[in-house]
């Protein structure tokens, strides 16, 4: 239960239960009855956020990390990067995995500022992240890693999710491929948004009517990205070349290409590296990220803020990927 449904069940802002939780004036008496009655209902404990916002400026020597999920490799590196920079300052790195879930993003937030921790590092995936502006301190740094954040100001670390997809489409288009699939995650992702984008730039560049492409959206997970490979191959003018938009989806789509026999006539590049990728045959070609720097850079920002005493000036930073050619994205269509 968090302070969010609170305020929702109460029909009230954030920040009004929080007034009503330290006894706050400004706030009319009905509604802070309905808060009460909210928190009992829901059998929130209020006690130790409304502890926090007495915080002192003590500092805990530990930092808040939410990222899309700690199972996955991609996040794992981040994670171990962070990780690296954090424990030459005596810090710990408290992480939590958001799989993709709005409210579980506010959620973590919550849990983190509950514990105090000095400075935050967050992949987003709500709507809006305006909430921050009431659940976190106005003292405690904020950096937005892999995502671009919506409705608050802050330092954000990414890919360059654009440039990359383009790439990749580029360079099946390259290679003389016309009929070609894009497999992505849901649309709601801004990642996912970005390299859709970046695929329909490299479409139009080359000529191609966006409407000759099959845009797959909506794929979690290996399994799902290996069904829509399946039934998308088995369609007539199948696409003669895939771009992956995760590396999850790769491995969907690697095990569905074999499956089918189809690995070595059917090209493919998947965004972001995949383990053992350079040991298959063909290897899979890749545009590959740099979570290791993305980790750093983050960490690095975070623990600038923390150093100077105060937020520093919001700064948006790219960071370049890695097209690697490894033999699936050099294979040309049947009719080149």
């Amino acid at each position: 239960m968090t302070i969010r449904e609170v305020a929702r069940h109460a029909g009230v802002g954030i920040k009004t239960v929080s007034r009503v939780v330290n006894d706050e004036p400004n706030v009319a008496p009905a509604t802070a009855a309905r808060v009460r009655v909210a928190i009992a209902e829901l059998r929130w404990e209020p006690d130790a956020h409304a502890a926090n916002l007495r915080r002192t400026t003590t500092r805990t020597r530990s930092v808040g990390l939410l990222l899309g999920s700690v199972a996955n490799p991609f996040s794992a590196i981040i994670h171990r990067a962070i990780e690296d920079v954090a424990v030459h300052r005596d810090v710990a790195v408290f992480a939590s995995s958001l799989d993709d879930d709005p409210e579980r993003e506010v959620a973590a937030v919550e849990a983190f500022v509950r514990r105090k921790v000095d400075g935050l590092i967050l992949t987003c995936v709500a709507e809006s992240q305006a909430y921050l502006r009431e659940l976190v301190p106005p003292e405690m740094p904020v950096v937005f890693i892999d995502r671009e954040q919506n409705g608050y100001a802050a330092d954000i670390v990414h890919s360059d999710n654009f440039g990359g997809a383009r790439l990749a489409a580029r360079h099946l288009l390259g290679f003389g491929h016309r009929r070609l699939a894009l497999l992505i995650d849901r649309r709601e992702i801004w990642t996912a948004r970005e390299r859709e984008r970046g695929f329909l730039a490299a479409l139009d560049e080359f000529g191609v009517p966006a409407e000759s492409a099959v845009i797959i959206a909506d794929l979690a997970d290996q399994d799902a990205a290996e069904r829509a490979v399946t039934t998308l191959l088995g369609a007539p003018d199948a696409p003669t070349g895939i771009v992956s938009g995760q590396n999850l989806i790769t491995v969907g789509a690697v095990h569905a290409l074999r499956k089918l026999g189809r690995h070595r006539d059917v090209a493919l590049v998947g965004f972001d590296d995949i383990e053992l990728a350079d040991l298959m045959d063909p290897g899979i070609s890749v545009v590959a990220q740099r979570p290791q720097e993305l980790g750093r850079v983050a960490a690095n920002r975070l623990f600038a803020s923390l150093d100077a005493g105060r937020r520093l000036d919001p700064e948006p930073i790219i960071v370049p990927v890695d097209l690697i050619p490894r033999g699936s994205g050099e294979i040309r269509p049947a009719q080149a």
